[in-house]
């Protein structure tokens, strides 16, 4: 995997016509929007539902920023401060997970 650019706000919006609800498709949707707003020269069926996006692709505080940006845009939702902890958005599950509950389907 290497990053070829840096975050960008274009990413926010880059993949909604694949939002949709079921997990398979929220967490397919993740991952793209993890791509996009990393510019990962990586395919993004192939991140792991329970990889550690911090250590395998070096996401860090504005990168995240910028993932959160875009599912707040993609999927019309707020994320509150207490939704902000290394354990919720260190892999694309636990993000998923996330957006479900904010979505009141979990």
């Amino acid at each position: 995997m290497t990053l070829v650019g840096g975050p960008t706000p274009s990413c926010a919006n880059a993949w909604r016509s694949d939002v949709m609800s079921d997990d398979a498709a929220l967490r397919d949707h993740i991952k793209k929007v993890v791509v996009q707003c990393l510019f990962l020269d990586v395919e993004p069926a192939r991140i792991k539902d329970d990889e550690n996006l911090m250590e395998t692709y070096s996401v860090d505080s504005v990168n995240l920023f910028e993932i959160v940006v875009a599912l707040e845009d993609d999927y019309g939702l707020s994320f509150e401060d207490e939704d902000f902890d290394v354990e919720t958005f260190s892999t694309v599950a636990s993000i998923a997970e996330l957006v479900k509950r904010k979505q009141g389907g979990a």
